[in-house]
């Protein structure tokens, strides 16, 4: 399957799952080529990127788990390429 390059908009409102998504972000680590965070710690809020370069099923399989987090929320983007 061809590789796409995709990114991950992710919006964590709990502190309790950040264990849980970084577990799930290192179990795909071959994939992804970039990562942002960014927290904001008065509303308990971390608003984080990540840049992939995975084959469709892969990029859908992690933005899957990911969405099933408690406090977690999800979009993906592809490239047209």
């Amino acid at each position: 399957m061809k590789n796409r390059i995709a990114l991950i908009g992710i919006i964590l409102e709990s502190k309790e799952s950040a264990p849980k998504l970084n577990a799930i972000l290192h179990d795909y680590r071959e994939y992804i080529i970039g990562r942002m965070g960014i927290p904001k710690a008065k509303e308990n809020v971390a608003v984080i990127s990540i840049v992939l370069d995975a084959p469709e099923n892969i990029i859908s399989a992690l933005s899957g788990k990911i969405g099933m987090l408690p406090d977690v929320s999800v979009k993906t983007i592809y490239s047209k390429i």
